[in-house]
């Protein structure tokens, strides 16, 4: 926890990129007076349009560090990432639901809700499907993984083919679909911070299980720990932060991979420090990941998961390839 706190300047400084980065730049001076209460057009845009966004990519990159933290712990597996091992493709599939389907809910919270289904259920099923086929080593989990994510993307593209109309547009769900963080109002913005730092209390728990899970499902029973049930519930937990950040932030690839990875190279692979270093490096990527969306083609918006998968493609080869050489 230590380390999360020293890590805040970097973090600040990623948010000081954040807001300065877009079609129009901003220079510190116009950051510190529109933070003085300048009343102008621009500072008025720094202050109710970049700075809610800003916050939210942190948040979404907060809960990509931290869900692929979880997982990581959870399968034993170094190279266990959401957007590959089928959750974030399970949430998409709930978001593209509640946003194609009248429900006759409000919107905010069917997509949260069916986000965190989606995400749940597609564990499980990895989960289940590498148990099927007695391959609970890391490489049979992550080929599960793999597979239930390839037939997810399927589904969901036959869901917004089959649940589109001239009323519907796919626009929505295409932009979505492919990463972007949008400006949230105040209180929406409220309360994802809520949501995170709750994500975050509820994650810190499950540090010791973890732990002992690491050692093995036999060597955690010996040490007490009923390993189906701690498994079932890091799931779970972990489904609920990925559907968090998928619901606001879309698909955004490898940032559940990346961040873990970061963190342990700074802390070690005990998770009750690792958790919460992964939370702030995840945040602290995803934000300058966003500055640059919204920077690199002015006047238009590339979208923030081609770069997070531009960059961490080639960084999940890397490591695939070290492992294979072990």
């Amino acid at each position: 926890m230590r380390l999360a706190l020293r890590l805040l300047p970097l973090l600040v400084l990623a948010l000081a990129f954040g807001m300065s980065a877009g079609h129009d730049w901003a220079g510190p001076a116009d950051l510190l007076h529109a933070f003085a209460g300048g009343d102008d057009l621009r500072s008025r845009l720094l202050r109710e349009w970049r700075l809610p966004r800003v916050l939210a990519s942190a948040c979404v990159g907060a809960m990509l560090g931290l869900g692929g933290a979880i997982f990581q712990g959870v399968f034993r597996n170094p190279l266990a990432e959401p957007y590959l091992l089928g959750s974030a493709g399970g949430a998409a599939i709930g978001a593209t639901i509640a946003l194609l389907v009248p429900l006759g809910i409000p919107s905010a919270p069917a997509l949260a809700g069916l986000s965190f289904a989606g995400a749940w259920g597609a564990t499980v099923l990895v989960l289940s499907v590498a148990r099927g086929a007695a391959t609970a080593d890391a490489a049979g989990l992550l080929l599960a993984g793999v597979a239930v994510a390839a037939m997810l993307g399927a589904v969901r593209s036959f869901l917004m083919l089959a649940l589109s109309d001239e009323s519907v547009s796919l626009q929505v769900v295409l932009s979505w679909t492919l990463g972007g963080i949008q400006t949230p109002t105040w209180p929406s913005l409220a309360l994802m911070v809520a949501l995170s730092a709750g994500a975050l209390a509820l994650s810190l728990p499950l540090a010791g299980g973890l732990d002992l899970l690491g050692l093995g499902e036999e060597q955690a029973r010996a040490f007490g720990l009923d390993a189906q049930r701690f498994l079932h519930r890091a799931v779970l937990v972990g489904a609920a932060v990925v559907a968090l950040a998928v619901a606001y932030g879309g698909l955004v690839a490898f940032i559940g991979l990346v961040a873990p990875h970061v963190a342990r190279w700074m802390v070690g692979p005990r998770h009750r420090r690792l958790l919460a270093v992964s939370a702030v490096v995840g945040a602290i990527v995803v934000t300058l990941g966003d500055g640059l969306a919204r920077s690199l083609l002015p006047p238009a918006e590339i979208p923030l998961g081609l770069i997070t998968a531009a960059a961490g493609g080639p960084f999940f080869l890397i490591l695939l390839r070290r492992r294979m050489r072990l």
